[in-house]
């Protein structure tokens, strides 16, 4: 006899409900319901979590300006596997990004000057808010990965002068790796170890108003094969290498840096704002032995009203784990109510945090994202194996996986404007049965 319990999303006000499944294999209802087929025999990708970003906005919201009791209370609820979801990747930048309160790199020089030696290379910015918020979630959760990706290098590596714009001067390309060196020593120093790294957030947009740079994927490839990864094995470092970081829609971007370097290269990240998770698929086929994972992806007003924004959110995150992927990370962790704070001179934020810090009040929210990312890691926990499932009809979207305790969780999204019975097959025996409502999720998670 197997044990479930079932975790519910149903509308805004009935988020992540937690009940035990008592009806273990209900009669079919005819008609009126749906079948979810499991096959724990067929194994994919092996997950390495879920998770967000602290980027310095959110850093700052959460370590700054929540009260110490209200932190501790999100602390526990983002990362804590038994008494909140247990988040377990977090990709960072490296330096400012657009969610920044203000333009900042590891090694800032006066306009002009430059410092090819890396002499004045600090960490000390995240050392305020940034590394203290990240030992804590390793205490509550030691089983989270931490990314590193740059928005840009500093501005005295790059054409333009500046964190905006611009590309990687050629005479500095083995300065920018040693650069990555140094970022991964000082965070190792405390105790933080950097699991992978991208060379640049999304490579191929230059925005004007926020930090950013172009590196074509010849520049990226040379960088890597030549530069970063050398300067890894120079120094030990076991750090992963993720190419491209950007959408799903320019495929060749990626193709082209894992022929030209692909022993260098360990693995393919993307982001959601372009194309479609299916692509991620054939660039995983092509290469059977590099990694794929997903590694941004944000909400905003641009979905405003509540059920397409959380219906976006399961419908992606579903497809993105059965389309090999190993993470499924969104964007910022933290922002306020005015969906910053962000770099001077970026205009109106549209972006939703994960949750919602009112700098006013110092009330703290958890949005839609929260819960979306728990019906994901709450049960699909590190080391996991994704396993065979398939939705009939597809309007269920569904994902499974077997977690290494032997349990296995799978992810249900009904895409369709009807409430419907949802039966799940296992091993040709329906092992339960529950009804879901239209544009719900629920989440189950059997154990022997």
């Amino acid at each position: 006899m197997r044990n479930f319990i079932i975790y519910e999303s149903a509308g805004e006000h009935e988020l992540f409900v937690q009940k035990q499944l008592r009806e273990m294999a209900p009669p079919n209802a005819g008609k009126t319901r749906k079948t979810v087929f499991i096959d724990d025999s067929r194994t994919y990708q092996e997950i390495d979590g879920f998770g967000a970003s602290f980027t310095d906005s959110a850093a700052y919201l959460i370590h700054q300006v929540l009260e110490p009791d209200k932190r501790a209370e999100l602390m526990v609820r983002l990362f804590d596997p038994q008494d909140g979801i247990g988040l377990s990747v977090l990709r960072n930048p490296m330096g400012a990004s657009d969610y920044a309160r203000d333009f900042y790199s590891y090694d800032d020089m006066p306009p002009g000057e430059a410092d090819p030696e890396l002499k004045r290379f600090s960490i000390r910015h995240d050392e305020a808010d940034i590394v203290p918020l990240l030992k804590e979630a390793l205490k509550l959760n030691p089983d989270i990965k931490l990314i590193g990706s740059p928005w840009s290098p500093p501005g005295w590596m790059k054409t333009s002068g500046s964190m905006i714009g611009g590309r990687l001067i050629k005479k500095y390309f083995p300065v920018y790796a040693e650069y990555f060196v140094r970022y991964i020593q000082a965070y190792a120093a405390h105790g933080l170890d950097i699991y992978a790294v991208t060379p640049q957030n999304e490579a191929l947009y230059s925005p004007g108003h926020y930090p950013g740079m172009l590196m074509p994927p010849g520049e990226q490839a040379e960088f890597i094969k030549h530069h970063l990864r050398p300067a890894f094995d120079r120094n030990r470092i076991g750090t992963k290498i993720l190419c491209y970081d950007h959408n799903w829609d320019r495929p060749n971007y990626p193709r082209t840096v894992l022929k030209r370097a692909h022993d260098e290269v360990d693995g393919v990240a993307w982001h959601w704002y372009g194309g479609r998770p299916s692509v991620q698929s054939k660039i995983a086929e092509e290469f059977p032995d590099k990694e794929t994972h997903f590694t941004e992806g944000s909400g905003g007003e641009w979905i405003p009203p509540f059920e397409p924004a959380f219906s976006n959110v399961m419908r992606m995150g579903i497809e993105i784990l059965r389309n090999h992927s190993k993470s499924f990370v969104l964007w910022n962790m933290a922002l306020d109510e005015h969906n910053g704070p962000f770099v001077p001179g970026f205009g109106k934020s549209t972006c939703r945090g994960v949750v919602k810090v009112d700098q006013r009040t110092k009330a703290l929210t958890y949005t839609l994202d929260y819960y979306a990312l728990a019906h994901f890691s709450k049960c699909i926990r590190p080391g996991a194996k994704r396993i065979e499932s398939a939705s009939y009809p597809r309007s269920i979207r569904s994902v499974a996986c077997r977690n290494k305790d032997g349990s296995i969780a799978v992810v249900l999204f009904n895409d369709s404007k009807s409430a419907v019975g949802t039966d799940l097959v296992l091993g040709g025996e329906t092992v339960a049965g529950f009804a879901m409502k239209p544009k719900s999720a629920v989440t189950v998670l059997m154990r022997n």
